[in-house]
């Protein structure tokens, strides 16, 4: 039996205890106690009308307390992902960059190259070696070239993923962080006892 119930029980209880007049009671004290009871009941049945919905609004303002520590968590959560997926956003698009920027150094390499051996070719009839000895100097040119631009692409790959790393690992300590603060704010707040 809940507390609402036992109060209207005691209610009703006080009530017809005290609507029952004792035996041989003289007519005079018979007139007072009529009065009497009455007054008593109407003054016991205010209190326990204030006391049950002093107990109801406990009870209402309890879930409203749950339900707001249920909202926070799941806004909380959600900032969190968020905050994750924008993190692998940012280190995907730098990755990208990343590959296309080699893509067109290699390409743009290679069409300098090309050009340059066209060039060395016309050249051939003056002098072979010469023209030999312009391919070596270009394919090394290009070799390094092409080794400058892949290791550019990957320090920028290792940079994006570094930076993802860190955007995610910030994102988890402002979410504990959150949720901590709010577990005690919910905590707090449901203690028995506690007194506002």
């Amino acid at each position: 039996m809940n507390p609402k119930e036992q109060a209207s029980k005691a209610r009703r209880k006080a009530k017809e205890q005290a609507m029952e007049p004792p035996a041989e009671v003289p007519e005079q004290a018979m007139e007072l106690t009529d009065e009497v009871p009455e007054q008593a009941m109407e003054a016991l049945a205010e209190v326990l009308g204030r006391a049950e919905r002093a107990y109801v609004a406990y009870l209402e303002a309890q879930k409203e307390v749950a339900k707001a520590y249920k909202q926070n968590e799941q806004q909380l959560e959600e900032a969190y992902k968020k905050a994750e997926q924008q993190a692998k956003d940012a280190c995907d698009e730098r990755i990208r960059q990343a590959l296309r920027a080699r893509d067109e150094a290699i390409e743009q390499a290679e069409k300098a190259y090309e050009a340059a051996k066209e060039q060395a070719r016309k050249t051939l009839d003056e002098a072979e070696k010469a023209y030999k000895e312009n391919e070596y100097q270009l394919e090394e040119a290009h070799r390094r070239a092409e080794q400058q631009t892949k290791g550019a692409c990957d320090e920028r790959i290792r940079q994006a993923l570094r930076a993802r790393d860190e955007a995610m690992e910030q994102a988890r300590k402002v979410r504990n962080e959150m949720l901590e603060q709010a577990w005690k704010v919910y905590a707090g707040s449901t203690s028995p006892g506690r007194e506002d």
